[in-house]
């Protein structure tokens, strides 16, 4: 058991550290507040810098990095951006992008790739639907069909919601990671993993028609849908064999779950430290707020819960990297899933109690939009919430690893 980290990542975190606190520090409050769009400059600076999508392979521009990498710099940045949109950004890229380049078609890969680590496409992600996300099984509002007998291009009808960067998409360009059925009425077997065009760089595809939604927080990314009719996608744009969908999404889930659980991780810290600060130089009834058990304590509480998140963060995203990356047998994906899901649960919980204890201590100061708490407490709330796998549905995920699947509850009310 490690618990340092290497000397590479040691660089690596202080060079994302010193690149956020000098380039995303000093906006996040701007695009938070007013404009709610992170400058388009930032995000190519950080294309620049391959930290645009930087799990993607070196082939199409991307830094390689490993799930403990990307971690890092997802910690990083949400240390910076306290609203977390940027950190919201970068960690679906840097997850579902993956996805792409793991089972994606080298003909769809050098497409869109080399334009999304360059920060011209935005790569979001495409699962839930009205009905419902995190039941993912029983979503059926999405078909694809093919639309010649040879399976040389495809069709696809449907509507999805609650999707990050639908704005951004629209305006500057961006395409999904997106799941279908064959079947509506089908099971985990019937879904299709596909690339969503929605806007290729020469505006909204033809059939797509998008919304947007009004989120509490995270003010720098958009939050929308869009319904898809009659859109024809090529066969190369299939990612992965056909019927697999399902199983290469719980992939991507995995991946964005460690690296939501990083970025709440690095939004409390931050919050912490500013909390840390603030009370050892007020005073009350002439001494600092520090020296008082009842605010000691509780940042004792949020040490020791933000100590066992790293532990627990790091973890699942080592075990990541030994069954991807290295090829372990003995971790399975299933393996994975318990760790991330115990991760993106835990995390987001912690760092909202953290910033809550560290609002507080603020007094009437950490209730108004001058005081930055406030902007992550509005931020990781949305993963206390839902997003990737709401937060009960995680405790199944984990639950269902302990006890065996078949003690999974919708399987036992099926057998009753």
């Amino acid at each position: 058991m490690h618990f340092e980290e290497s000397d590479e990542e040691k660089m690596f975190r202080d060079s994302v550290h010193e690149f956020a606190q000098r380039y995303v520090a000093p906006v996040w409050k701007t695009y938070d507040d007013k404009t709610h769009e992170i400058p388009r400059d930032l995000v190519k600076r950080m294309g620049e810098q391959m930290l645009w999508a930087p799990t993607v392979s070196e082939e199409y521009g991307g830094a390689g990095l490993s799930m403990t990498m990307a971690c890092i710099a997802a910690e990083e940045l949400a240390r910076a951006d306290l609203s977390i949109a940027l950190p919201v950004m970068y960690l679906v890229e840097a997850s579902w992008a993956l996805i792409f380049d793991m089972y994606g078609t080298p003909e769809a890969k050098k497409e869109i790739l080399p334009r999304v680590t360059k920060g011209d496409l935005f790569f979001g992600i495409a699962t839930t639907e009205p009905t419902g996300g995190s039941d993912l099984v029983n979503t059926t509002k999405t078909v694809i069909k093919p639309k010649d007998p040879k399976g040389n291009s495809f069709v696809v009808n449907g509507e999805k919601v609650y999707i990050s960067g639908v704005r951004e998409s629209e305006k500057y360009g961006g395409v999904y990671w997106t799941l279908g059925k064959s079947d509506p009425k089908g099971d985990h077997k019937a879904f299709d993993a596909f690339i969503l065009p929605l806007n290729m760089g020469k505006g909204v595809t033809k059939g797509i028609t998008t919304t947007l939604f009004e989120d509490m927080g995270r003010m720098g990314v958009s939050t929308g849908g869009f319904n898809i009719e009659n859109v024809e996608i090529p066969k190369h744009y299939i990612i992965g064999p056909r019927g697999r969908g399902f199983y290469e999404a719980m992939t991507g889930f995995s991946a964005a779950r460690v690296l939501i659980s990083a970025t709440c991780l690095g939004a409390a810290q931050a919050c912490f430290d500013i909390g840390v600060d603030y009370v050892k130089q007020r005073k009350a009834f002439g001494r600092p707020l520090a020296s008082f058990e009842g605010i000691m304590f509780e940042a004792v509480d949020s040490w020791m819960a933000l100590e066992s998140d790293k532990l627990l963060t790091y973890r699942a995203a080592k075990a990541w990297d030994q069954h991807y990356k290295e090829g372990r047998k003995d971790i399975t994906d299933l393996d994975i899933a318990k760790w991330t899901a115990a991760a993106k649960y835990r995390t987001p919980h912690d760092a909202l109690d953290i910033i809550t204890r560290a609002a507080t201590w603020h007094g009437a100061f950490g209730y108004t939009k001058e005081c930055p708490l406030e902007a992550s407490y509005r931020g990781v709330r949305s993963y206390t919430i839902g997003a990737e796998g709401g937060a009960m549905v995680q405790k199944i995920v984990m639950g269902r690893e302990i006890f065996g699947p078949e003690y999974l509850p919708y399987r036992q009310e099926k057998q009753m």
